[in-house]
């Protein structure tokens, strides 16, 4: 069976700051950011980053191998063609029970495949509402 998309790699910072533009999505362990490129490519970019807040750099790693290994079970069959996405590592990343990671991934990239209506803007309220005049 072979995918329906090619599967590449960000790798540079404009890329993972062009996808920072679009929509993300946080799920316990992990956030995920998705750009559609409209490119007309059907091609699917993956990116992996942790911050240092997450941990030492061993720590860090061993988030962004998980990761990696998440996306490479759920992006073939949940991820949009012609977008980018970076999956970013949160504090319990790399201790975070296993099925319990690719469950987040999975709804992460299920919500962000989705198209979301426009939000609704909140209605205006007067200034000096709920004082004393």
């Amino acid at each position: 069976m072979s995918d329906p998309f090619k599967i590449e790699r960000l790798t540079s910072r404009p890329q993972f700051l062009a996808a920072a533009k679009g929509v993300s999505e946080a799920r316990g362990a992990v956030v995920v950011q998705r750009l559609d490129r409209q490119d007309g490519a059907h091609t699917v970019r993956l990116g992996f980053t942790a911050t240092r807040k997450v941990g030492n750099a061993v720590i860090r790693n061993r988030a962004k191998r998980r990761l990696r290994e998440a996306a490479r079970a759920m992006a073939p069959l949940l991820a949009v063609p012609g977008s980018d996405y970076v999956f970013i590592a949160r504090m319990g990343t790399a201790d975070r029970p296993w099925d319990r990671l690719l469950d987040d991934v999975k709804s992460a990239l299920t919500r962000l495949a989705t198209p979301r209506p426009a939000p609704k803007t909140a209605p205006m309220t007067p200034a000096n509402a709920g004082q004393d005049s």
